[in-house]
């Protein structure tokens, strides 16, 4: 660690990944987002395990897809965006079948506990509409560590908004997916080349000391 005019900078990944300044971020793991990745079996099996060992030592803080802004507020945007997404015509009716369909529940495998923390919110960031940066200013937090679906869209997004507000991302790169490994390899590229953090579970563990 270097003292540069009196702020402290976090250089090994042991110092970054302290627990008492990190959170883990699980990000949009829901049923029906897990459907739509290329290594669903695989990315469960190491997300569990990776929040099995972790539990218990520092924060969890859970992402949730809304359903919507109220009727008439949402932007123009929001739904193009959607209607390309997921290639229909009208996707607040999509929307609303698949909430009442249990669809968009986080996935039991790795459902929150008591404790953590659930977070709805409506764009590609957890920081815009919603208390998330309160909470971390709260808690001391310096370090985000990311896991969850899509790398491309809401985790790389995220993470750029945390880098942007200093925090110090971390992305477990066996513990995120997206719906083509194409994706998922471009975006882990491009945020390493932010120099962003993007170790694997095993990494990560033991640098909280696992």
């Amino acid at each position: 660690m270097k003292n540069i005019d009196g702020i402290p900078v976090y250089e090994t990944l042991r110092e970054i990944i302290d627990p008492s300044r990190s959170c883990l971020v699980v990000w949009d793991v829901q049923n029906a987002t897990a459907e739509r990745i290329f290594n669903k079996d695989e990315f469960i099996k190491n997300l569990k395990n990776f929040t099995g060992k972790l539990r218990g030592k520092i924060p969890f803080i859970y992402s949730k897809i809304a359903v919507g802004l109220p009727k008439g507020f949402a932007s123009s945007w929001s739904y193009y965006w959607r209607m390309k997404m997921f290639n229909v015509s009208n996707p607040e009716d999509m929307f609303k079948s698949i909430f009442s369909s249990g669809a968009m529940e986080i996935l039991e495998d790795v459902k929150p506990s008591e404790g953590d923390i659930v977070i709805e919110k409506y764009t590609a960031s957890l920081f815009i509409g919603t208390y998330f940066e309160n909470l971390l200013r709260n808690k001391g937090v310096t370090t985000l560590i990311f896991t969850g679906i899509a790398t491309d869209i809401g985790i790389e997004s995220s993470a750029r908004d945390a880098a942007n507000r200093g925090f110090y991302p971390v992305i477990v790169s066996d513990c995120v997916s997206s719906m083509s490994k194409e994706s998922y390899d471009r975006s882990l590229k491009s945020m390493e080349n932010m120099f962003f953090i993007c170790e694997n579970s095993q990494a990560v563990a033991e640098a909280v000391g696992l």
